[in-house]
């Protein structure tokens, strides 16, 4: 029997198991047996196969955005919009059948937008090269989900299903649990609140099925028994999600009314141009970015080359951008904008900067 039969196998004992006290054990167990198989399929022992011609694509530029969606709902159009790349769009399905990336130019940063060839239901499967698209996707920092606004929310809860099966999980932290296999002692099992979703022999019994006898299990958090299976796997990819609903110009005004008030969500039409810098200041928001401005000693501030960070960045972070030796001779910063209670304000290396602070740094 191969993988797919195995996993459609527990599938459906999954699906015909009745949830209630009785089984939560066995249906524990399947669910990691299930993530077990689902594993093996993401990660084949054998390097043979077809290769990904055309998806290897370097990251370059300040981050990556992924553009995922099913077949001629308006990728390559956003693409070709948003980029001075040329993605060929059609009326027919499957008109892009590679990678194409682009770069798009926002408050002085460089983004790297990847076209992504549509895929199908069953994808996570390998289906229509299902498998190399999603990888492609592991690398972004940022999905963009695109879809169609006259198809409702099929479509969205299609396409979660199949990046969830992959081990994608979109807007979702991350399961607040302390994990570590140890080489003796057996299971030493904590919590710092009272679960209501666990317990120990569950989770003993998820450990067995993946042939652990000995770890350190802390719940800092009252998780399932799936997120809990997401942590012992450990090659689960959290990753913030804009679903943007395209041809808002071909359905009803309450429609789009409906859509625009989901949460994580953006309504266009590429074809018309619309809301297109709502997207892009969207965009911005979830990649977390900020610029911050260097200024030079009696000099105005260089507003042309801003460098680009992360929030939660601080000055010492700012000087390993500016060279790799100036936090050696670091004496102090004179900081200017948001993040200062009066400007100009001397700070240290621990001082966290905001979007377009400028900041003066004065060395030994």
């Amino acid at each position: 029997m191969g993988i797919l039969e195995k996993i459609a196998e527990v599938e459906r004992e999954i699906g015909r198991t009745q949830k209630n006290k009785a089984t939560e054990y066995h249906l524990g167990l399947l669910k990691a047996k299930l993530a077990r198989y689902r594993a093996q399929l993401i990660e084949p022992t054998t390097k043979s196969g077809p290769k990904g011609e055309g998806f290897d694509v370097m990251k370059s530029g300040d981050a990556r955005v992924a553009l995922i969606g099913f077949p001629s709902v308006g990728k390559s159009t956003l693409l070709n919009t948003l980029t001075k790349t040329h993605s060929e769009s059609a009326s027919y399905a499957f008109t892009t059948l590679t990678c194409i990336p682009g770069v798009i130019e926002y408050n002085g940063a460089n983004i790297q937008l990847l076209d992504l060839p549509g895929i199908i239901e069953g994808a996570s499967q390998g289906k229509g090269r299902g498998r190399q698209v999603i990888a492609v996707a592991r690398t972004a920092d940022v999905v963009i989900m695109m879809l169609d606004a006259n198809k409702g929310d099929v479509q969205r809860q299609l396409l979660t299903q199949e990046l969830e099966t992959v081990g994608l999980r979109l807007n979702k932290a991350k399961p607040n649990i302390y994990f570590k296999i140890k080489k003796a002692g057996g299971l030493s099992f904590n919590s710092t609140l009272t679960l209501t979703k666990c317990n120990e022999k569950l989770i003993q019994l998820i450990l067995h099925e993946y042939k652990i006898f000995n770890a350190e299990v802390l719940f800092r958090d009252d998780c399932t028994p799936d997120e809990f299976i997401d942590v012992v796997v450990g090659n689960r990819i959290y990753l913030p999600c804009i679903y943007v609903y395209n041809k808002i110009d071909q359905t009803s005004i309450e429609e789009v009314d409906r859509i625009a008030h989901e949460p994580n969500s953006v309504v266009i039409s590429c074809e018309m141009k619309l809301n297109l810098d709502y997207l892009l200041e969207t965009t911005w928001e979830y990649l977390s970015l900020i610029c911050i401005y260097t200024k030079r000693r009696g000099e105005r501030p260089d507003f042309e080359g801003g460098i680009i960070m992360r929030k939660g960045c601080t000055v010492e972070h700012v000087c390993h951008a500016i060279h790799r030796t100036l936090v050696s001779n670091f004496k102090f910063a004179l900081v200017w904008g948001c993040s200062v209670k009066y400007s100009p304000q001397r700070v240290g290396l621990q001082h966290v900067m905001s979007h377009e602070d400028v900041i003066q740094v004065m060395k030994k």
